[in-house]
């Protein structure tokens, strides 16, 4: 609860601590074909860092400030059900999407070349 960490992807931010694991969709840099278990992931659009007692806010995004992990798998999101009906017009229509998202544990914290101890 020391450090922790607040990144920008797939469109969310997310607070993030070392150890953890995350679920993240849109996943921009990565194909569905690269998305294999350990690739190594660096996440450079770090907006907060808090260590301990001192905290760094970015305007908008941290310079010098990393956030190193790697994936641990890609996965199928459950299915969302669209129905959209219009009343008396007798027009239906009903479908569904999985979205594609990859679970990605963080390892370190960097900020200025050196690692934030947890």
């Amino acid at each position: 609860m020391n450090t922790y960490a607040i990144i920008e992807t797939g469109g969310e931010q997310l607070r993030v601590e070392p150890g953890r694991f995350y679920n993240i969709r849109h996943f921009a840099p990565l194909r569905t074909a690269n998305l294999s278990s350990n690739t190594k992931i660096l996440i450079y659009r770090v907006l907060v860092i808090r260590d301990k007692t001192t905290i760094n806010i970015g305007q908008p995004w941290l310079k010098n400030a990393i956030v190193k992990g790697r994936i641990l798998h890609s996965q199928l999101e459950n299915k969302i059900i669209v129905y959209k009906m219009n009343s008396k017009k007798k027009t239906r229509r009903k479908f569904g999407y999985r979205q594609l998202s990859a679970r990605f544990v963080v390892d370190s914290i960097y900020l200025d070349g050196k690692e934030l101890n947890i």
